[in-house]
């Protein structure tokens, strides 16, 4: 079995094979965990009949208990996930088109996921606010990373 680390020199070196497709569905995964995280949150109290009315409900609460801020941060991370999928599906297919090697694409991409990632765990776990400057940092690095795929493309077309 192969290690880790030449798991990433074969998916990010010379030869590498192009899997950076696969990020978006793998994006989309991520969106939807920081969802139904927020519905285990509620322990069964979310009604899936009316699931946006249900978040409306509990954002109106003038007290909310600690569970409920921490839904609605998990939700919050999830609709910020699906506003910017497009725009990271359109930054890989970008590049795709335009031939960027797949190590740079796989890294990339990779990159994108990996900040993600963070983006939302911090987005549903911190509630001060200098700790939230670091979910800042996170979303601006993958702004950077997607400009980064759509800048690359540009040049290579050119």
């Amino acid at each position: 079995m192969a290690s880790f680390y030449d798991q990433l020199v074969n998916a990010t070196g010379p030869s590498a094979k192009n899997i950076s497709l696969f990020a978006v569905p793998a994006m989309w995964l991520v969106n939807m965990s920081a969802h139904f995280y927020a519905i285990s949150l509620t322990r069964g109290k979310f009604t899936n009949a009316s699931p946006r009315g249900y978040v409306n409900d509990v954002a109106r609460k003038e007290k909310k208990a600690a569970w409920e801020q921490k839904f609605i941060r998990a939700e919050a991370a999830q609709m910020n996930g699906f506003e910017n999928i497009g725009w990271f599906a359109a930054a890989v297919v970008a590049g795709n088109f335009a031939k960027i090697p797949a190590a740079e694409l796989n890294t990339l991409a990779g990159g994108y996921l990996l900040t993600r990632i963070l983006f939302t765990f911090v987005y549903i776990q911190t509630t001060d606010e200098v700790l939230s400057a670091l979910r800042s940092v996170l979303y601006v690095a993958g702004v950077a990373i997607n400009s980064t795929l759509f800048i690359k493309a540009g040049l290579r077309l050119q």
